[in-house]
């Protein structure tokens, strides 16, 4: 008697008979939409964590690791659970956003010229600011909106990186969310250019937070509104004054709500924003 052995098929005409069945895991790259949504967030806790990762920075602080520790009444547990409760909404936000304003083809949008690139990145920071000043200036004057929502955020009054969206979801839904997503339909950018765009907002949003003055910061030197300036904010004196987030103070000067300041060391080591004017 013979033995029979099970005859194997060529592997190559095996898969291309059945291409479904042995298509690689990896085929399907990843839209702009969806790097415009989640790349912000990377950026947001890679950036604030390279602050944690340099430490105390007593030098640079604006307020003693003491004041901090006393002045700020929210555990540093409780603000990463807040911003990721944030993030969340934010994603579905976006998602639902790139979505709508998505081609029906399919087809990605050509990138625009350069010059079309900064003024689409300029436009968008218009409107951002405009957005972030009158709807932060209302949330303070109006005393329900203040006490059941902004509040929140003004529980760090000695901020910190990575409490920079420490906020009440549906401040962050309306404040930061909204506000993008309007900056990104009226400036006409593609979902490209608005991963470059929410990733240089997280940024700022992260600067005007960070606590700290470190020196050579090139941010610091472009835009004036920076870790010093918003400090004066948090404060108890200073809740009527420098309301204008992220980029610029114009809004502020233009409305005269803007609280200048002189950047004084301590002797105890480290810099304190103080007030130059009288306040209300």
């Amino acid at each position: 008697m013979s033995a029979t052995f099970p005859s194997y098929e060529n592997p190559a005409s095996l898969i291309k008979r059945s291409p479904i069945l042995f298509r690689p895991a990896m085929t399907f790259p990843l839209s702009d939409e969806l790097l415009g949504t989640f790349v912000p967030i990377a950026v947001y806790w890679i950036y604030s964590g390279i602050y944690v990762m340099l430490g105390d920075l007593n030098q640079y602080r604006l307020h003693t690791k003491a004041e901090e520790e006393t002045k700020n009444v929210v555990s540093k547990g409780t603000v990463v659970k807040g911003v990721l409760v944030q993030q969340a909404f934010q994603v579905v936000v976006l998602l639902l956003l790139f979505t709508v304003a998505r081609s029906d083809s399919g087809v990605v949008l050509p990138q625009p010229s350069l010059p079309v690139i900064i003024l689409q990145f300029f436009v968008a920071m218009v409107v951002v600011d405009t957005w972030q000043y009158f709807l932060h200036r209302f949330m303070h004057m109006n005393k329900f909106l203040y006490k059941h929502i902004h509040s929140k955020h003004h529980s760090l009054v000695v901020p910190y990186a990575f409490g920079s969206f420490y906020n009440h979801p549906l401040e962050g839904l309306i404040l930061d969310t909204v506000g993008g997503a309007l900056s990104f339909l009226i400036s006409g950018m593609t979902p490209r250019t608005a991963i470059y765009f929410f990733s240089f907002a997280t940024i700022m949003a992260i600067e005007d937070h960070c606590g700290v003055w470190l020196p050579g910061n090139l941010l610091h030197v472009f835009f004036k509104n920076n870790s010093a300036y918003h400090d004066i904010h948090h404060q108890l004196y200073g809740t009527k004054y420098n309301f204008s987030q992220p980029f610029f103070i114009t809004w502020d000067k233009i409305l005269g709500t803007h609280m200048p300041y002189t950047l004084e060391k301590r002797k105890e080591g480290g810099f304190e924003a103080r007030p130059i004017k009288k306040m209300d």
